[in-house]
């Protein structure tokens, strides 16, 4: 598949040994028409701004040519560095693998898929030379999303605030800057099942917002369809929140205390001989009692498969090449 737009003129390489000041992490599936618009802005902003920087374009296992455009990106401008994955490992893995190579004394997540724009880059890092090691941008209107997505996002992260001790700040993604010190704590962290919006809430440091309204895609469909999105919903609450099992007991003390009320009722009744008849309602609570049961195990299983992921101690991701 051939290249689209043709992409900027060779740019300078860095002295070796030096290291940039600014790292650019962008994961990128399938965004083989967003690439050279995505780099061109990504130039503009930084550019602009004046420091070096470095673009770590991690390739999740895309399918539409998109890493043969990153290796041209690579080609003519030395500061795009590209990892490529030997599979898809998902969105969070490729941000955690931009993170490993990223060398700047700050970090900036961003996706490619332009949806949240690079322009607001240049305000993160005006923040964090005022001293805040976590700058998160937080979305104040999010153009082109359903309405069924904007209510269950919505839901999600109110649901999330509530059931950890965490303070997750609503209405974010992963589009944030990162201090040196914060990457370092989060590289640290090699767990499987990865909220990385979560982790990097839960290392703490001086952590503050800005407002950014969120665009359309610039071309292709959205990578976190549905199905997509309850598993990242799972891994972040059993990430972050043991609620789940908590339900299960208070639930199963609930349902005991039911019971008991019950058995006093019916010796109550046999003792003013009004008869008990019929198996309709038996049958009711056995099933009942047995979907509740398996729904519990249910949530068990989850969290034992994440145990059990965690006990193989297998690498999140496996590289097949790197342009550096």
């Amino acid at each position: 598949m051939d290249a689209p737009a043709q992409v900027a003129q060779e740019k300078p390489v860095l002295h070796a040994g030096s290291a940039p000041t600014f790292s650019i992490v962008a994961p990128v599936f399938n965004e083989f028409e967003t690439l050279p618009v995505f780099y061109q802005r990504i130039v503009e902003v930084m550019e602009e701004v004046g420091d070096s920087f470095e673009l770590v374009l991690v390739d999740d296992g895309s399918r539409d040519g998109s890493y043969q455009v990153m290796r041209q990106l690579h080609e003519r401008d030395p500061r795009v560095r590209c990892v490529e994955f030997s599979r898809n490992f998902g969105h969070q893995i490729a941000i955690s693998a931009g993170l490993d190579h990223a060398k700047g004394r700050c970090v900036v997540i961003i996706d490619s898929d332009l949806q949240d724009p690079p322009e607001v880059i240049p305000k993160m890092i005006a923040r964090w030379k005022e001293g805040a090691e976590v700058v998160y941008a937080q979305r104040v209107k999010r153009t082109g999303e359903t309405r069924f997505k904007l209510i269950t996002a919505s839901a999600f992260y109110r649901l999330i605030t509530r059931i950890t001790a965490v303070d997750i700040p609503r209405d974010t993604g992963d589009f944030r800057l990162l201090d040196r010190t914060v990457v370092d704590a989060l590289v640290a962290m090699r767990e499987h099942h990865r909220f990385m919006r979560g982790l990097s809430a839960w290392v703490g440091f001086r952590q503050e917002a800005i407002h950014y309204e969120r665009q359309e895609r610039y071309a292709g469909e959205t990578k976190y369809p549905l199905v997509k999105m309850v598993r990242f919903s799972l891994d972040a609450i059993t990430g972050f929140s043991y609620a789940p099992l908590q339900l299960a007991t208070s639930l199963g003390f609930l349902l005991a205390g039911v019971s008991l009320f019950g058995i006093v009722v019916a010796v109550l009744l046999r003792i003013v001989n009004h008869a008990i008849v019929g198996q309709a309602t038996t049958l009711i609570l056995v099933l009942l009692m047995g979907g509740i049961q398996l729904i519990f195990l249910g949530v068990l299983g989850e969290y034992l498969g994440r145990i059990y992921d965690e006990v193989r101690a297998r690498p999140l991701y496996i590289v097949r090449e790197v342009l550096d």
